[in-house]
């Protein structure tokens, strides 16, 4: 029996993660990859709807490759208008790009009538228990979605979608002080109150929840200025030391922090010329092993290594447009 039939015969037995540690999309994507279908969308809305980084060790053995970063690891990063920028300290590089995004200026709010047009890259690539990549899974990367989707947010499933007409608003209220901005995100995608879906600690809870308003679209560029400098404030977050690769292949600064309870990290991406929000990485924070058991016998033992991708989403591109279908 090869390894692949093993882990689609053992993903029955394996418990599906909670809220915080298996967004929406990236399950859609395993099991796919898991039962040899096609991948035609890794999200059904939008945006990616990014809730945890700890997917159960199947999927994460099903998605692990071995995607690399710029080459050299130089802690000075990119050019802005004001100088270059080093790469070591979060709070210098978000409110660098703070600075940047409130000299842009805003444009009008999308009329009810006008649709989101978004064109992503996705990489989750099938593996084996030494991690090696066996194929990249395919997608369709064209969304168009209704700016004010109202019907998909009563009756959705996800519990942290929100149409794109509420988060513009929801944004463009929230206040300068980063405490209370934090406190009014956390409150937009609260965190889980179930056993399937525990409470998460309160900088966790940050992070996915200001990660999840920061990849919105549109946001208006003081508005996101704002998340920046807020999630600068969040405790455990930091910022590699050289610019990383997105799922396009495109060099990213990476603003990142390690999952509560897990060996790996979230990572959202960031433009390092415009700084506006550019793809959502899943990584390997620290070696481990994790050894597959039907409740019986150990079947396999996958090893990971620190730095392996899991997962990666770039937005190649995003506008708002007249009607479905049309790209700008």
């Amino acid at each position: 029996m090869d390894e692949m039939t093993q882990l689609r015969e053992l993903r029955a037995d394996v418990p599906v993660p909670d809220r915080g540690r298996l967004a929406p999309g990236r399950q859609r994507l395993a099991e796919a990859a898991a039962s040899g279908r096609r991948v035609r969308r890794l999200r059904a809305d939008w945006r990616f709807a990014a809730a945890g980084a700890a997917a159960a060790i199947t999927v994460a053995a099903v998605l692990g490759t071995q995607l690399g970063d710029a080459a050299a690891p130089s802690r000075s990063g990119p050019a802005s208008t004001s100088g270059t920028l080093r790469l070591d300290n979060p709070a210098e590089v978000l409110n660098r790009a703070a600075d940047a995004l409130e000299k842009q200026p805003a444009g009008p709010e999308p009329r009810d009538d006008q649709w989101i047009y978004t064109r992503t890259a996705q990489v989750a690539s099938q593996g084996n228990q030494n991690g090696a990549a066996v194929g990249p899974a395919t997608h369709d990367p064209d969304s168009w979605v209704p700016y004010d989707n109202s019907a998909a947010a009563k009756n959705g499933k996800d519990s942290d979608y929100r149409t794109a007409r509420q988060v513009y608003r929801a944004a463009d209220k929230l206040p300068d002080d980063p405490a209370r901005l934090l406190a009014k995100v956390r409150s937009f995608y609260p965190t889980g109150i179930t056993a399937e879906s525990p409470p998460e600690a309160e900088a966790q809870h940050s992070f996915r929840a200001i990660g999840l308003m920061a990849e919105a679209y549109p946001v208006a560029p003081d508005a996101l200025a704002r998340i920046y400098r807020a999630m600068a404030t969040i405790p455990g977050v930091h910022v590699t030391d050289h610019l990383v690769k997105d799922a396009a292949g495109r060099e990213a600064i990476a603003i990142t922090r390690k999952e509560d309870g897990s060996h790996e990290q979230r990572e959202i991406l960031l433009d390092p010329h415009d700084f506006s929000y550019a793809g959502l990485r899943f990584v390997v924070a620290e070696d481990y092993a994790y050894t597959l058991s039907d409740g019986k016998v150990e079947r396999q033992t996958f090893h990971f290594k620190a730095g392996q991708i899991l997962t990666s989403e770039a937005r190649i591109k995003a506008a708002v447009v007249d009607a479905k279908g049309e790209k700008p």
